[in-house]
């Protein structure tokens, strides 16, 4: 039931990016190369996306297991009034691994979801936004802390000249007080006028309650182009766990993106 609920919630929001009238209000977005890769820097855009973020890791635990994690990201803005808009983003994971829990072992699923939303101010010098974020318990068993959490979120950044610098950080916990995790993104891109760009960003997750860091460094390079009339954006990058437990950490990874884009 719980991955039935899932795919739902996945269509749903499919559904809502087919449809851009669906956000009423919402300037009209710049088609160009240049200008979307601006926005897709830029976590909390006035752009409907549907992102597919593809992880493989390897040489995790004592093991030498495998895992790969494709995140589905919908990223839906809507406007609240003249002056704000409020940028709704749902991470939904799907995993497969091996020789994690044993040598041959596999498992597969879907993992939590995470749901943020962002009340943004539509003009600012700083782009910025803050709101709350939820953990939804929509994962198999292999793969889910089975808890509903809460928390608060919150994004800044600056861009210019193709150059973005920024952070994002929540922090969720449990409404029954099991689960205590930041999460804390740092974030750097630089886009030609082509719609090309290089950057990085490092993902650190700090449980609390477990005591434990997990820290990556994730360098890309990308482009924006078009699949016929399909706005697109392509990107690709090694991935490397800085740290982590023992029984966690991975040797070496890849991280592969596509992007569906859906200007106004």
């Amino acid at each position: 039931m719980k991955l039935f609920n899932s795919v739902v919630l996945v269509l749903f929001f499919a559904l809502i990016v087919a449809c851009p009238n669906f956000v009423s209000g919402q300037e009209q977005a710049e088609s160009n190369a240049a200008e979307l890769a601006k926005k897709l820097s830029n976590p909390i855009a006035s752009l409907i996306s549907l992102p597919f973020q593809n992880n493989l890791d390897v040489g995790i635990g004592e093991f030498n297991g495998s895992r790969n994690t494709l995140n589905i990201q919908p990223v839906i803005p809507l406007s609240l009034s003249e002056n704000l808009n409020l940028i709704t983003r749902v991470i939904l994971p799907v995993n497969t691994q091996y020789s994690i829990t044993g040598p041959g072992s596999s498992q597969s699923g879907l993992g939590d979801a995470v749901v943020s939303g962002f009340i943004s101010p539509k003009v600012s010098n700083i782009t910025w936004g803050v709101g709350p974020v939820l953990l939804l318990p929509t994962g198999s068993d292999a793969f889910s802390a089975d808890k509903f959490g809460i928390g608060p979120t919150a994004v800044a950044l600056y861009q210019t000249n193709g150059m973005t610098l920024g952070a994002l950080v929540n922090q969720i916990w449990s409404v029954d007080g099991d689960v205590s995790n930041m999460f804390f993104q740092p974030f750097f891109t630089y886009n030609w006028k082509s719609g090309a760009g290089i950057g990085a960003n490092m993902e650190l997750t700090q449980n609390w309650k477990a005591e434990t860091t997990n820290l990556w460094l994730n360098p890309i390079v990308s482009a924006v182009t078009a699949m016929g009339k399909q706005k697109v954006q392509f990107a690709i990058g090694p991935r490397f766990n800085l740290a982590a437990p023992d029984a966690a950490k991975s040797k070496f990874g890849v991280r592969a993106v596509l992007v569906f884009l859906f200007p106004k």
